[in-house]
């Protein structure tokens, strides 16, 4: 009963962290549907979000999914209600459209290989030459 226990604990400590990048991704995108910058400080704040990104991949993919699950999930919710009264930028509209269009599995997809084989075959015909 006690290995029980152990697991079941274990699973509800995994399951916080997960909870914790979920929120800290939608509170992330609370923040970047309401913020006013101009151009230059917007985007060094767009590649710092990447950059914490990527290290979050980097350091944990578990971690990383429930981030990128709780931004995709934020954002959805924020479209149903946004309209001409939100006025987003263009670095925020290329974000918004990596985490609708490009994590739609939050990365759980397979890698796609691509095999590619090339071959050169050449037909000649006979020629032939009548000479008078």
């Amino acid at each position: 009963m006690s290995v029980g226990l152990f697991a079941q604990e274990k699973k509800s400590i995994e399951n916080k962290e997960i909870s914790y990048y979920e929120q800290r991704a939608i509170e992330d995108a609370r923040y970047e549907q309401t913020q006013n910058l101009d151009e230059d400080a917007e985007e060094e704040f767009w590649e710092d979000q990447k950059e914490y990104e990527r290290d979050l991949k980097k350091r944990d993919k578990k971690a990383y999914k429930a981030y990128l699950k709780g931004k995709n999930d934020a954002y959805a919710q924020h479209r149903k209600h946004c309209d001409s009264h939100c006025h987003h930028s263009r670095h925020y509209h290329t974000q918004t459209s990596f985490y609708y269009y490009n994590n739609t599995n939050y990365g759980n997809r397979r890698p796609y290989n691509r095999t590619t084989i090339s071959t050169g075959i050449g037909v000649r015909m006979p020629s032939v030459r009548i000479g008078i």
